[in-house]
């Protein structure tokens, strides 16, 4: 029988994906594309906004266009915050939250067999077991993320996650090391930790912390580079900067969310820090590693930032200097506080704001791609694609390089240096 999977949302819903994919092919199924006919559609949700939720409904509704007598399951975020919706859709026959995902195959199966509607969302709240789930390959990707955590603490006023992932789980230690290995020995050059609430790994275990995974991690013999996904600005620590700054396997990229560059904003955010604070880590960041590219997350048209709050906003932007921003704009979600804000933002507003920092964070990011080449800076740049004499690939500094070639070099480490610096992808040469 055929599955396919759809994967919508972050990181962590891509590894997971990835794991139950690994179960299917390891019970004889077959797998498929997502717009092909397949007699089992699996839909892995997200929920960060409203929009979220409407993508996902839509992507359930293609699938049953596609086949009206598969198997549809529907999976994740979304079905755990909002599953009678989901499964009042035409279609939909099975449901599950973010809890006892290995168990989605022997659903399926059961399924096949009586044809009656399945649902399993557990209550999240007092989660203490990470569920295990395990991959050693991935479907595409010359670079692996690992998933070593679940669940957030924090209950940022905007978002959804912590009721919809519940508290921090982290993956133990073991477990997280042998995968890490065996990903290794496939043959993945970079591997890149993943999670909900990355930098709090460790917080629920008594006997390891995030600063002991990173170091453990960074000795695996053959492991080329060591990516963090996203850590917040207070769990930077200092041992664990001075084992970025003295082990070459981290990669030379920090992703710090800021999500708003007013403090006024951040305190109604819920977010635990002032943007003197972030200012000052970034500064003694940079001291310890003077290139090192700083990206960032940023929220726009968050309820209450009114035009003084934005250009503080633009100002702090300027200030710390981001190689790179991911701009979203604030999408109301039901649940959250900030849904219940009397003084939201109007999206014409919005959109225009949007768009002036999407242009300063693209200037700033084709100044640092630009600075790295005046430095005559060498880059170490790991080979994703080639096709037609290109070569496609990132470098530590998570920079999209493209470059001249007709070798096989797909999933190889090449030294390089800029010779157009430029942004969403430079060029470069082999040295």
């Amino acid at each position: 029988m055929k599955v396919a999977f759809e994967t919508l949302g972050c990181k962590v819903n891509h590894y997971e994906s990835e794991a139950l994919k690994t179960m299917f092919e390891g019970r004889g199924y077959t797998l498929t594309d997502f717009s092909d006919f397949s007699d089992i559609y699996v839909i892995n949700t997200c929920t960060v906004t409203n929009q979220s939720d409407a993508k996902s409904r839509k992507m359930i509704r293609k699938a049953a266009r596609r086949n009206p007598e598969a198997v549809i399951a529907v999976i994740g975020c979304y079905a755990q915050i909002d599953s009678q919706t989901i499964a009042d859709i035409d279609g939909v026959d099975i449901v599950m939250g973010t809890v006892n995902r290995p168990r989605l195959l022997e659903y399926v199966e059961r399924f096949l067999r009586e044809r009656k509607p399945i649902k399993d969302i557990s209550e999240t709240k007092g989660l203490k077991a990470f569920d295990a789930l395990k991959l050693d390959h991935f479907e595409k990707n010359t670079r692996a993320f690992l998933k070593i955590q679940d669940g957030c603490n924090q209950f940022c006023s905007y978002c959804i996650i912590p009721f919809a992932r519940g508290p921090i789980r982290s993956k133990p230690k073991a477990e997280v090391i042998s995968e890490a290995k065996e990903l290794v020995n496939r043959g993945y050059r970079e591997i890149v930790l993943s999670g909900i609430h990355t930098g709090g790994y460790g917080s629920d275990l008594e006997d390891t912390s995030f600063y002991d995974l990173l170091k453990d991690l960074s000795e695996i013999e053959g492991l080329q580079r060591l990516r963090i996904s996203s850590i917040e600005i207070n769990q930077l620590t200092e041992d664990i900067l001075e084992l970025i700054k003295n082990r070459p396997v981290f990669a030379r990229q920090l992703h710090i969310p800021l999500q708003h560059g007013s403090t006024e904003v951040l305190t109604h955010m819920r977010r635990r820090y002032t943007v003197d604070e972030y200012k000052e880590k970034i500064a003694h960041i940079r001291e310890k590693m003077p290139m090192i590219a700083i990206t960032t997350d940023i929220i726009v048209g968050y309820p209450t930032e009114d035009e003084a709050a934005f250009e503080t906003m633009m100002d702090t932007v300027r200030d710390v200097n981001f190689s790179e921003l991911h701009v979203f704009p604030y999408s109301k979600r039901g649940g959250t506080k900030a849904a219940k804000e009397k003084h939201q933002v109007h999206g014409a507003v919005k959109s225009r704001r949007v768009n002036d920092l999407i242009t300063l964070g693209e200037r700033l990011a084709k100044q640092y791609r630009k600075t790295l080449m005046e430095k005559d800076i060498p880059l170490d740049v790991l080979i994703e694609e080639c096709k037609d004499g290109l070569c496609e690939g990132h470098t530590s500094e998570y920079i999209r390089v493209q470059l001249e070639s007709n070798e096989p070099l797909e999933n190889t480490m090449q030294t390089i240096k800029l010779t157009y610096a430029d942004y969403p992808v430079s060029e470069g040469k082999r040295l």
